[in-house]
């Protein structure tokens, strides 16, 4: 049974949370807040939300980097955001190459739907933040409330969507906080 009350908020990480790099994310020290995400995260947590990560990871799939260095990635992460007072409640990640045809590489919503199997909540009308178009389409097949950041990818991605779609776009983490923080008080 989904639980309909439930406040989640997904985020992509690479070119969200953190910077991205065309050549991956692939020790604790490659990985790099961008200005305000870190206390924008803690911002959403203090006002009730469940944030969770969900991430492409595909340098696992591709042999760049192994579970153990993403877990010491992810601690790094999470404890900036522990350190700023907020929490990450789980990190979903599709480790699988492109090409492996799986699931749950976005913009596939196999993450989509593993975090509202972990959460008894559907994504339903639920804000997805991303910087990229599979980003926006992972929430979009899952009925979620997608929203683009301009950080990362963002902006390539806007211009390409932009004339397509009406797109729900922020300048970054932070604006979208402020956004959902209001909507929530």
């Amino acid at each position: 049974m989904m639980v309909e009350a439930c406040r989640l908020v997904v985020l992509d990480r690479d070119g969200v949370i953190n910077r991205d790099s065309v050549d991956f994310i692939r020790s604790p020290d490659a990985w790099v807040p961008l200005p305000r995400s870190i206390e924008a995260i803690a911002r959403l947590t203090h006002s009730g939300f469940t944030v969770v990560v969900a991430s492409n990871q595909s340098g696992i799939g591709r042999g760049l980097f192994t579970l153990d260095t993403l877990a010491a990635i992810h601690r790094r992460m999470t404890d900036a955001i522990d350190a700023a007072g907020g929490k990450l409640a789980g990190i979903f990640i599709c480790p699988h190459a492109p090409d492996a045809d799986c699931d749950c590489r976005k913009p596939r919503p196999g993450l989509m739907r593993q975090i509202e199997a972990a959460f008894r909540c559907s994504l339903v009308g639920r804000p997805v933040i991303g910087d990229s178009e599979r980003d926006l389409r992972a929430a979009q097949a899952v009925g979620a409330r997608a929203i683009l950041v301009r950080t990362g990818n963002g902006l390539e991605t806007e211009a390409r969507l932009a004339r397509d779609e009406a797109l729900e776009v922020y300048d970054d983490l932070a604006a979208v906080a402020d956004i959902l923080c209001g909507e929530a008080s």
